[in-house]
């Protein structure tokens, strides 16, 4: 309950304080810092009460290079309980929430479902009243802006604290120092409140920024060298600008592992810290703290606490490598070959020499376990963690982990049988399964009131906002077509929304009553955006030689960013936009096909996209997506899937039913038999409307004005050489098949009420994707707290 003096009293004092105005004067970015502000200043005791209640406990810490949380106004009160009654105060004073919360910037912590999972893992845990810490890096901007300039990719610098940042609070007292080769900064911690949804706790994320120790020489800059005056600012403020920083060269590669290294030695810094103060030394860590490393990036922290407890604590090696493998536990994200991060030893040598050589020291431990072992040479080498001038960090992950664990049913198949398979051989017992989940407070409540009151009026009370496994009462309702009916208009309603903030924002009028196809998420070749394009412009000449062809009208929704370094990521982007001037600028087709790429997808965007979506576009080649998110957002907001048997797609399907989805394309068993024979070129020359599709790349109508970047997309289709594997994602082999399943979307979409059973059958079946089960799973038999 919010005192309303006490609320107002603070708002204005804020107003004053901060800008030097009440609230008759201030200016509308103004008024929405100092509510968030006013917000803070309520949850503070809370927030206290909630740290001082974990002390003596067993905590967990939360590790992850991204932390992708959107927005928090409007999230924050929702938690807390309170927005109606702060919305009816700023009514009092003619204030708009609504217009306030679409100032604030979403915070660019990070780029795609790893950050956004992270942040839904801190949610749940809160709201679970369970004692977790997230540690992460404050990039000042972000990983990029994107805006598209004739087509093509642009990026910006993404600055989202340019007008403050009223949700994290500076720490300068627990600042650290971080030490690297030739010289050292300051790592000044952020402090975030992750507040539980109607529990008792608010978590804390603690994102560190790095600071020059000395900013300014005030000597160089006397002597007219002004450049070389901020110097070491800008060089240490270097490490936090950028999510991601392109490594195509080496100076780039050392950036990122500097990165890494400084948010890892930072917090385990600051977690040995807060641990000798609170129980005088460092006996019995092992029993009270766990660490989780959320994918590759931060496994350096492992080394580092290693020399910690080495070097400064003066711990004994085979005691400490004890203790951190009961400490660590390392979650794997994908078997993608680029991410499983492998370091050259003289890059790591340059970040901090002293964590190769204990890195080194590491590897001899297990080595010599190994061969206690009577493990072959061969499985020895494949199990090293420094080889061949490398270091590869997932082996270092895997060695000193307790628990090393996937993230869909099929991905931990995957791990165990194929790409850690040497390592589950022999170490059995540290693999698990965790199927990833979403928070519904954000994916369905906060950014769908529309459907969340509906469910509740099903359901007869909101007890489902807290188990999602109620929904289930919901397929009771799937033969009554009066709730059949409101299902479809709700969906209606959201996508009239979306159609007029696309037409505000992007200038393109898409029609509410077309099919929504949405294929929202990181562009990389693997998520196959590409066959997405293809079956378009496959649809597109279907149209020019029939104007008149009987199909819904349908619009063709993209969303996503490509690292800047990303050449034929980039090019698909170009691709489809190419695609969306030609087809949306055609007149004879008769608007019966639309396309839509948004700008600089995000969170806040993505809260207005699920909602809207008719089709969830989850069409990555078998065997590549880890888990995937996406997929159980759309879920959650009543859409059905069109997808590969491919991360947790498998399990939608298997709780949601395949007749209320559509599954088409290979498996990974049949993958894996024809990898090293596939010839896509047989696909191309037996299919004619696959080949008339690729042609296209290189027909002139669509132009990439002499990139090449069109050809690059051609030819990494076509043409096997020493650089590139032809269609090694199987694009071409799966086209048929995704065409007409394309086409019994389109028969199916007709009967309406049908399609709404489809669509109930997949909300009602959602409540496995809760990422309140997820992290539960995670404290209960990972971390034991």
């Amino acid at each position: 309950m919010v005192d309303k003096k006490e609320f107002l009293d603070n708002f204005n004092i804020i107003l004053k304080a901060k800008y030097g105005k009440n609230i008759s004067n201030a200016n509308d970015m103004e008024k929405y810092q100092s509510l968030s502000m006013t917000i803070i200043s309520l949850l503070s005791d809370k927030w206290e009460e909630t740290r001082k209640s974990y002390s003596g406990k067993k905590q967990a810490f939360y590790f992850s290079a991204e932390f992708l949380v959107g927005r928090s106004l409007g999230n924050n009160l929702m938690n807390l309980s309170v927005e109606d009654e702060v919305k009816s105060i700023l009514e009092e004073l003619d204030i708009d929430i609504n217009k306030l919360e679409e100032l604030e910037e979403d915070a660019a912590l990070g780029n795609g479902g790893l950050g956004r999972l992270a942040a839904c893992f801190m949610e749940s845990a809160a709201t679970l009243d369970l004692p977790l810490t997230g540690y992460g890096v404050r990039y000042s901007e972000g990983i990029l802006k994107q805006k598209f300039v004739n087509g093509f990719q642009v990026e910006e610098g993404d600055n989202w604290t340019r007008f403050g940042d009223p949700w994290s609070l500076r720490q300068e007292g627990d600042a650290q120092i971080v030490d690297f080769r030739d010289y050292s900064v300051k790592a000044i911690p952020y402090d975030m409140p992750i507040i539980g949804y109607k529990s008792n706790s608010i978590n804390t994320l603690r994102l560190w920024q790095s600071e020059a120790i000395k900013e300014f020489d005030f000597k160089k800059f006397n002597n007219f060298e002004y450049d070389n005056a901020i110097a070491n600012k800008n060089r240490a403020e270097d490490i936090t600008r950028v999510l991601y920083p392109n490594d195509e060269q080496r100076v780039g590669k050392v950036l990122r592992l500097k990165q890494q290294y400084f948010f890892c030695s930072a917090s385990i810094k600051d977690i040995l810290k807060k641990y000798k103060e609170e129980h005088g030394s460092l006996d019995d860590i092992e029993d009270n703290i766990r660490i989780q490393l959320n994918d590759t990036h931060p496994v350096i922290g492992i080394s580092e606490f290693v020399r910690i407890m080495v070097d400064d604590e003066q711990h004994e090696i085979i005691d400490v490598l004890a203790t951190a493998e009961k400490i660590f536990s390392y979650t794997n994200h994908t078997i993608l070959e680029e991410a499983l991060e492998k370091w050259s030893e003289d890059i790591v040598n340059e970040v901090n020499p002293r964590n190769l050589e204990i890195i080194k020291i590491i590897d001899s431990f297990l080595i010599a376990e190994l061969k206690s072992k009577k493990i072959s040479e061969k499985e020895i080498n494949d199990m090293k963690i420094v080889s061949n001038g490398l270091v590869r960090m997932a082996n270092l992950g895997i060695y000193l982990s307790h628990t090393i664990n996937g993230v869909a049913e099929l991905h931990s198949e995957i791990l165990k049988n194929d790409v850690m398979k040497v390592w589950y051989q022999y170490y059995p017992q540290k693999f698990q399964n965790k199927t990833n989940g979403i928070t519904p407070r954000r994916w369905l409540q906060l950014c769908n009131p529309e459907l969340t009151e509906f469910i509740t009026e099903l359901l007869g009370s909101d007890s489902w906002t807290s188990d999602l496994s109620k929904l289930k009462e919901l397929e009771k309702f799937v033969d009554d077509e009066e709730v059949l009916t409101k299902l479809n208009d709700i969906k209606l309603m959201k996508k009239v929304q979306l159609a007029e903030y696309i037409e505000e924002v992007e200038g393109i009028s898409i029609n509410p009553n077309s099919i929504f196809d949405v294929q929202v998420k990181r562009i990389h070749e693997y998520k196959r955006q590409l066959l997405n394009a293809f079956n378009i412009v496959h649809l597109y000449f279907k149209l020019k030689e029939n104007p008149n062809l009987d199909i819904v009208p349908r619009t063709f929704i993209f969303g996503g960013k490509s690292a800047p370094g990303y050449f034929r990521a980039k090019a698909i982007i170009k691709f489809i936009n190419e695609i969306a001037r030609v087809v949306n600028n055609d007149v004879e087709i008769k608007d019966k096909i639309k396309v839509v790429f948004v700008q600089n997808y995000r969170v806040s965007y993505g809260e207005r996209i699920f909602p809207a979506a008719d089709l969830s576009e989850q069409i990555s080649t078998a065997g590549k997506e880890a888990s995937g998110t996406g997929n159980m957002k759309f879920m959650l907001n009543a859409t059905p899937t069109i997808g590969t048997f491919d991360g947790a797609n498998i399990e939608i399907v298997e709780e949601a039913g395949e007749e209320n989805n559509f599954i088409f394309g290979a498996r990974v068993e049949e993958l894996n038999e024809i990898r090293d024979s596939y010839q896509p070129m047989e696909f191309y020359f037996n299919d004619d409307d696959l080949r008339r599709v690729v042609d296209s790349l290189m027909s002139g109508i669509f132009k990439d004005d002499d990139t090449f970047q069109l050809l690059d997309i051609y030819n990494g289709l076509t043409t096997t050489n020493q650089w590139n594997k032809a269609d090694q994602y199987f694009v071409m082999k799966d086209f048929r098949d995704y065409v007409e399943t394309q086409e019994k979307v389109d028969m199916e979409y007709r009967d309406r009420m049908n399609w709404a059973r489809k669509c109930l059958m997949n909300l009602a079946n959602a409540g496995k994707f809760s990422s309140d089960r997820t992290i539960q799973e995670y404290a209960d038999e990972i971390w034991g707290i």
